[in-house]
């Protein structure tokens, strides 16, 4: 390994995600870009310039230098649903793509987001919580500001009505959640959408089952690493971005990771039924790498890695707390980028 790739191997290692160590890579150099792609990266905001909240917001002096970001390098900004249905095709992508979610519908999306995608020319989707609009929450979006996003071609997304924890709840409860919020888009909006991410990224079998009966087409999550073929269709990954979590070497990192494409990851449900799991997954084309794959999981730090061949198991150190759980790995290919494969697990609480 060079001393420029041991470096950002060790920026990697220093850097917290949700508890995660995963990486700044501040020094990272930008590769020429290539002419197509087979996987994107989606990006996941909450609030902005709401300070008093900074696990869910975004500083507005970061947003623009994302923004800024995305509009001066090697980037092709694309809907959502573009995306997705490419993926699902087997379409090429551009080199570099990136895809924009906000989640639940925050006041802040309409005064401080909303106008400066729209100036930069960057399409978004907003995954949007149906109560809290009717209840008229003062830090939320009024029903006339979302038909002024839509009508501006922002793209609505399904995001229950209460914001529940589905993995923790019953297939009544869920459905009664997601009927509501079905109901009151087709009121509001004329319209169903097909596009629907879990609130807190957190999803079961069963849960992921009910979504899809319910008329959606596709859902994200919140773990992170870029979206391919790989991906369940109904547990997309998108990287989360906060006022921790979105200075401009992370965001440089994550908009140009690649995917470490794979099959057959086990365990499959995305909610625990044996804690710690045994999680692996077997590789469907190799990466010509700088350094090894290594793992890191929540709490526990780096954990162990054993490749046998494609298959490629990972061994915990100890069970995860009850709640959500997350797993990633990663891997610097000799192009000069991160490969990325993450996974959030929800542990039940006993």
């Amino acid at each position: 390994m060079t001393r420029r790739a041991t470096s950002l191997f060790s920026q990697l290692r220093r850097w917290a995600v949700g508890g995660l160590l995963l990486s700044a890579a501040a020094d990272l150099a930008l590769p020429a870009p290539a002419s197509a792609a087979n996987s994107a990266v989606i990006l996941v905001y909450h609030r902005f310039g709401e300070s008093a909240l900074p696990s869910t917001n975004t500083r507005l002096e970061q947003l623009d230098a994302h923004i800024a970001e995305l509009n001066s390098g090697p980037y092709t900004v694309m809907p959502v649903s573009d995306i997705v249905d490419a993926i699902r095709e087997g379409r090429e992508l551009p080199d570099r793509t990136v895809g924009i979610t906000i989640d639940d519908g925050y006041r802040s999306v309409y005064t401080e987001a909303f106008p400066r995608f729209r100036s930069a020319g960057l399409p978004f989707t907003l995954f949007l919580s149906t109560n809290p609009v009717d209840r008229e929450f003062s830090d939320f979006m009024t029903w006339d500001q979302v038909r002024e996003l839509r009508d501006a071609g922002v793209t609505i997304g399904g995001h229950t009505a209460t914001h529940l924890h589905m993995a923790a709840n019953s297939t009544e409860r869920n459905q009664l959640d997601i009927e509501t919020s079905n109901a009151r888009y087709l009121a509001e909006l004329n319209a169903q959408p097909s596009l629907f991410a879990y609130p807190f990224g957190e999803a079961s079998m069963s849960v992921q089952s009910l979504v899809k009966d319910s008329g959606y087409t596709s859902a994200f999550g919140q773990h992170s690493g870029p979206l391919d073929g790989s991906a369940d269709t109904y547990y997309m990954p998108r990287f989360a971005l906060n006022e921790v979590f979105g200075d401009m070497d992370r965001f440089r990192l994550v908009v140009n990771t690649l995917p470490i494409p794979h099959s057959d990851m086990s365990p499959s449900n995305p909610m625990l039924t044996q804690n710690p799991p045994i999680f692996g997954f077997t590789r469907t084309e190799t990466t010509n790498l700088v350094n090894r794959l290594a793992c890191y999981a929540a709490d526990q730090g780096q954990v162990r890695v054993e490749e046998i061949g494609p298959r490629v198991e990972v061994r915990m150190n100890g069970p995860f707390p009850a709640g959500r759980a997350r797993l990633n790995c990663t891997e610097l290919g000799r192009d000069g980028r991160w490969h990325w494969l993450g996974m959030l697990y929800y542990v039940p609480r006993t």
